[in-house]
C-alpha cells in the first residue's frame, strides 16, 4: 500500500472492519406430549444486553399447522397467548399476542416484527441452534454477531 497524500500510513484491512461474536442466550427445555398438546418447561438464561433468568411453562398444539402457543411466566405472573410467527417476507416475521399480568392487573395485546438481519439500531446477525440432549430435553443456544463495515468514500475526478 502506498503512503497517502498527507504522508499518513494507510489503514490495514484488519482495522477497517469490526466483528464481535456474543453468546446471547441459553435455553434448557423440558417437553412432554400430553393428549394433543406439547407441555414444556423452559429455563432461559440471557447474556446480552444484561444477565437475566426466566422460567416459562409453554403449551402448544401438536398439529403441524399449530397457530398459537400459551405461555405462563410464574416469576413475573404473566400469561400470554401468542400466534405462530407469520412470514411477511423471506427475512421478516410477524407475531401477535394478548396477555395479562397479574401483578400489574393489566391486560393488553402486542405485536412484533422480527428478522435475523439486525435489531436495536445495530448491524447484527442473530441465530439460534438447538440440540436434542435426550427425548424430551433440548438445549438451545443463541448468538449475535455485531459488525461494523468500513466507510468507503471516494470521488470522481
Amino acid at each position: 500500500m502506498d503512503t497517502g497524500p498527507n504522508g499518513e500510513e494507510p489503514t490495514s484491512w484488519d482495522e477497517l472492519y469490526s466483528l464481535n461474536l456474543i453468546p446471547s442466550e441459553l435455553f434448557l427445555k423440558f417437553r412432554k406430549e400430553v393428549e394433543g398438546l406439547r407441555v414444556g418447561v423452559n429455563l432461559e438464561f440471557y447474556n446480552a444486553p444484561v444477565n437475566d433468568y426466566q422460567a416459562k411453562i409453554v403449551l402448544k398444539p401438536l398439529a403441524p399447522d399449530r397457530r398459537w402457543k400459551f405461555i405462563y411466566e410464574p416469576v413475573h405472573q404473566d400469561v400470554r397467548i401468542l400466534s405462530k410467527k407469520i412470514p411477511v417476507t423471506k427475512f421478516l416475521n410477524l407475531q401477535v399476542g394478548i396477555g395479562h399480568n397479574f401483578q400489574l392487573h393489566a391486560t393488553g395485546w402486542k405485536w412484533k416484527i422480527t428478522t435475523c438481519l439486525g435489531g436495536d439500531g445495530i448491524s447484527r446477525i442473530q441465530n439460534k441452534t438447538s440440540l436434542g440432549l435426550c427425548p424430551g430435553v433440548d438445549l438451545r443456544f443463541g448468538w449475535k454477531a455485531d459488525y461494523v463495515l468500513p466507510e468507503i468514500t471516494g470521488q470522481v475526478p
